[in-house]
């Protein structure tokens, strides 16, 4: 892969990685009740909805609430695997990138058009935060089409005859 497909794997590394440690630790605190949650965790939580206006997570509207778990349930795990994926060249990781990035980049297109359509304050501010992670799907879902695997290449090159034994 040339440099390109390396910076983009850079990319996509800091968003597994991210993606595998913000759902868990805050996203989740929107479908738990607060008396399971760690103190420091849920003043976290309680300063980021505050500082940033997040009406989503201080409101809880039901679409967001299944955007959620969806996240949590599905988003997460692959965030996690990808992360696995991705380090050790796994010849599934194309598949699950794909998945990966069709799933984030739905949930979040639907959240921040609701931002965008809201009249609320700071739904501006907060799309800009949201919306990377628009394009950070859209660079998974990328990666999971584009990038040739080395297997098919090499299947291809020798042609169908080499599966036929040759007679003398």
């Amino acid at each position: 892969m040339g440099f390109i497909g390396k910076v983009v794997d850079a990319v996509l590394f800091f968003t597994f990685l991210s993606m595998s440690v913000v759902p868990p630790l805050l996203d989740s605190q929107a479908l738990l009740p607060e008396s399971v949650v760690p103190d420091l965790l849920r003043r976290l939580y309680k300063w980021y909805t505050t500082e940033h206006q997040d009406y989503l997570l201080l409101e809880r509207p039901a679409f967001f609430i299944a955007l959620m778990k969806l996240e949590i349930f599905y988003v997460w795990p692959l965030a996690v695997i990808n992360l696995y994926g991705l380090l050790a060249a796994k010849p599934w990781f194309k598949s699950t990138c794909l998945v990966f990035g069709s799933a984030l980049l739905t949930s979040t297109t639907a959240m921040v058009g609701d931002m965008l359509g809201s009249r609320k304050p700071m739904a501006d501010k907060l799309a800009m935060m949201y919306s990377p992670f628009i394009a950070f799907g859209f660079l998974a879902v990328l990666r999971g089409l584009l990038t040739p695997t080395t297997k098919a290449s090499s299947t291809y090159a020798d042609g169908p005859a080499s599966t036929f034994k040759k007679r003398a």
